[in-house]
């Protein structure tokens, strides 16, 4: 017999996790709900969605506008914990600036979160995709450069489970947007050694990315650098950004071999 969902133990919060929903009703997109675009959004009825923002407002993370609603800086404080532990992007800071003015162009590192690659850390020179990134921005992990320098990475079980949840979105005509064709571009990009992506995710861009290794060996990131799409970008990126970004590489894993950082030594120290 399987067992049940978590959703139908004991130990399930509901209104905890309603609450999250509500908070990540906000966004880009719609800064600024109303309250029924706040329900409708997160699958809760009015009456429901209203009590939860009532009590985020008492707490300090939501404000309220005539009848809109809007998230205050508090809510940082919910993603600080987590980044000020990690202590990887301070071992890559210095290394990301001097590998941005180096080459002239941006340059992100960031984790894989479920089907999406998170932010940070960024060194922005100028902006080359229609969104604005920045620290917790999140992107589809699948077009991204980041996503699969991560996900060629991992154990082939792991992989298979991973794919299994993904929705294949056509972001441009570009776009690799089946499961077999992203296994076997990762496996590409295993072998050797780099992810490179042009115009999957904009028909503007062309990145490419290198993975980033924890002290045992895993890998726990990615660094990329992205650069307007011409016809001599793929291989510019290759033939002289690439060295570039492989000094930096190693740069920042030789600092985090040098501390021992390792993902759940961060998280400890973040939890007790």
């Amino acid at each position: 017999m399987a067992p049940k969902p978590f959703e139908e133990s004991a130990d399930y919060v509901q209104s905890l996790a309603r609450g999250l929903m509500v908070l990540r009703a906000f966004d880009r997109e719609l800064p600024s709900p109303s309250l029924s675009q706040v329900a409708e959004r997160s699958g809760l009825s009015r009456a429901v969605a209203r009590r939860l923002l009532l009590t985020l407002q008492h707490l300090g993370y939501v404000g309220s506008r005539s009848r809109s609603f809007f998230l205050t800086p508090r809510v940082l404080e919910l993603g600080y914990s987590y980044l000020s532990s990690l202590d990887l992007t301070e071992l890559a800071q210095q290394s990301m600036e001097q590998l941005s003015q180096r080459v002239g162009e941006s340059c992100s590192m960031a984790v894989l979160d479920g089907s999406d690659v998170v932010y940070v850390l960024r060194v922005p020179v100028r902006r080359v995709m229609s969104v604005a990134l920045g620290v917790g921005a999140r992107l589809p992990a699948f077009a991204t450069s980041l996503g699969r320098a991560i996900l060629a990475d991992m154990p082939e079980a792991e992989l298979a489970a991973w794919l299994r949840g993904q929705r294949f979105r056509a972001y441009t005509p570009h776009t690799i947007r089946t499961a077999s064709a992203l296994k076997a571009e990762l496996q590409r990009v295993r072998a050797q050694g780099y992810a490179l992506v042009v115009r999957e995710l904009e028909p503007g861009l062309c990145s490419i990315a290198v993975p980033i290794h924890a002290a045992d060996g895993r890998v726990v990131a990615a660094l990329n650098v992205g650069m307007p799409y011409g016809e001599e970008a793929p291989a510019r990126a290759v033939k002289q950004t690439l060295p570039a970004m492989r000094e930096t590489q190693q740069a920042i894993e030789q600092a985090i071999r040098r501390v021992g950082w390792l993902p759940h030594l961060a998280m400890k120290n973040a939890y007790g």
